[in-house]
């Protein structure tokens, strides 16, 4: 079983910057870099569950929802088996929950019923 665990959320000013970070724990067999699609989504109030950034582990290849690419960069360090999400520029219309979500037969990266495994959340509030 896998758990993810999110860190790092917060209150920031629009234009300001934040680091999200997400452990994973719980691969018995498998090597955390040959297993999983590894993806970041948030949901604000009312809204539909979306994904932001999503990573590959083992290439290392990274999507981007439109509205955050160019300002947030995801990536990973396979020797402590966190994902971060780097957080730039950031707007009052980023204000949501953020999930890592783990998958390992993932069709498109962004869909969430693709993932089997996701973390608590954590609260990302922008202010204008």
């Amino acid at each position: 079983q896998v758990q993810l665990v999110e860190s790092g959320g917060g209150s920031v000013q629009a234009g300001g910057s934040l680091r999200l970070s997400c452990t994973a724990s719980g691969y018995s067999h498998m090597p955390y870099i040959t297993t999983y699609w590894m993806t970041w989504f948030r949901q604000a109030p009312g809204k539909e569950r979306e994904g932001v950034a999503g990573l590959a582990t083992r290439t290392g290849s990274a999507l981007y929802a439109d509205s955050v690419r160019g300002r947030f960069t995801v990536s990973q360090d396979n020797a402590k088996n966190t994902l971060y999400l780097q957080m730039n520029n950031l707007k009052p219309e980023d204000t949501a929950m953020y999930y890592c979500a783990a998958g390992r037969s993932v069709g498109i990266w962004s869909r969430k019923n693709d993932y089997q495994y996701w973390g608590q959340g954590a609260q990302v509030t922008v202010s204008s």
